[in-house]
């Protein structure tokens, strides 16, 4: 694995366990993705959230891995500084992250908050923010081009997360998930792996499931009926790629035969 260009410090500061908010389990299948968020409260630091964290460590039971401003990334549950360990930053009864991952977001993803308002900095929190989710994806050997989601992806009728911090400064959710693809190249140096790889016409290749998967029969998209459902490691014959359904930025979509389909960031590639 290629090193990474340390631009910033991630600084731990870590909450007792076990707790409410820290369990100290650890996150046993490793980590498959990271869950990009926002405080949700302006004018909110890093400092300050982990402090209320802190003080508040055995009477609720969210939280999450990183907050980062426009001075600080502090980690108050292990992620980049120690063994991953679980961390509550998305419901556990909303359905999308099994879909798109295999998983729960608790179980298999890091949490990052973003902190905004009048007294950050956005430029410089913007720049951390983006920075330490492409470290953790290259500490997790994940493609940047797949493995964020934000929590609004997982939970929309809740959340706005981190929408709306990031258009505190006039920012995207697209432009972020193209931005962490940049930055993961600019500090390894190395162009970030392609997510698919057409077939030839004609031909057909096996692609590896990372995650658990449904095979959609009739369209390439979430909402068509399942065909089937496999499990993570099972290798599929596909034999071509088409556009569908937008999932998490990606919206190219394998296609087997029977008229079904594979959402293409679900797999390691042939």
């Amino acid at each position: 694995m290629s090193n990474f260009q340390m631009k910033f410090e991630v600084r731990p500061d870590l909450l007792a366990a076990p707790s409410k908010r820290r369990s100290g389990l650890s996150m046993a299948p490793g980590v498959r993705f990271i869950v990009a968020h926002d405080t949700g409260m302006p004018r909110s630091t890093a400092r300050g959230n982990v402090r209320h964290y802190q003080n508040t460590v055995n009477l609720k039971s969210a939280s999450a891995h990183l907050f980062v401003d426009d001075r600080e990334i502090i980690e108050c549950i292990p992620a980049l500084t120690g063994p991953p360990e679980k961390a509550w930053h998305v419901r556990y009864d909303v359905p999308q992250d099994d879909k798109l991952y295999g998983l729960d977001a608790n179980d298999a993803a890091v949490g990052v908050e973003y902190c905004y308002g009048d007294n950050i900095d956005a430029d410089r929190a913007y720049q951390r923010y983006v920075w330490v989710i492409a470290l953790a994806c290259h500490r997790f050997n994940l493609n940047p081009q797949g493995s964020v989601v934000g929590h609004w992806v997982l939970d929309p009728q809740r959340r706005t997360d981190p929408m709306t911090g990031l258009a505190a400064s006039l920012r995207s959710y697209e432009q972020l998930l193209l931005d962490i693809v940049t930055e993961f190249e600019v500090c390894t140096g190395i162009a970030a792996p392609p997510p698919v790889t057409p077939p030839p016409p004609g031909t057909q290749q096996r692609v590896r499931l990372r995650a658990n998967a449904n095979i959609r029969r009739g369209q390439p998209a979430r909402t068509a009926p399942i065909a089937r459902s496999l499990p993570a490691g099972t290798e599929v014959t596909v034999t071509g790629l088409v556009s569908g359904e937008r999932v998490n930025g990606i919206a190219d979509w394998y296609s087997l035969t029977g008229n079904e389909f594979l959402w293409s960031g679900v797999t390691l590639g042939p």
